[in-house]
């Protein structure tokens, strides 16, 4: 059986369409499991997704203490005392980075001290522009408002 010119283009054009089709609902699958898997699976929020930033922590609070409530039923006092203690750990959590930070600033100034050691000085104007650009990502996330903390 010989296929007509018009036949074959239309069944590439199908292919095409097909893989197009299949292309977009596989995005939108895993779009939506990395929603979930970034958010816990509870904390959707529609708004967020929509700005494609994280929450700040006031708002994660929130979201946090919502999905407490209404899943485990919590009293007015029991909603009270989980805040006392999320904050009791929060600033334990604080604490223990305030001390951590020293020393971590000492590895990492040791370790750009060694690369830079090994690295031709063309290798090293671009290794300082790398360092530079992650320190500035790494800002714009701070300011987009993630912190550590149990429940946070």
């Amino acid at each position: 059986m010989k296929l007509s010119r018009a036949t074959i283009v239309f069944y590439v054009g199908l292919v095409f369409v097909s893989g197009a089709v299949l292309g977009f609902f596989a995005n939108r699958l895993y779009s939506a499991s990395a929603v979930t898997a970034l958010t816990g699976g509870t904390f959707y929020n529609p708004t967020q997704t929509a700005k494609n930033s994280p929450p700040t922590p006031e708002e994660f609070r929130k979201l946090l203490m919502g999905e407490y409530q209404k899943r485990l039923q919590l009293t007015d006092d029991q909603v009270q005392r989980m805040d006392l203690i999320l904050d009791e750990s929060q600033a334990q959590v604080k604490a223990v980075h305030a001390r951590m930070d020293p020393e971590l600033d000492a590895v990492r100034a040791n370790q750009i001290t060694r690369m830079n050691l090994m690295l031709t000085p063309a290798q090293q104007t671009e290794y300082e522009k790398m360092r530079k650009e992650r320190q500035d990502r790494q800002k714009q996330q701070k300011r987009g408002g993630r912190s550590g903390g149990p429940g946070f």
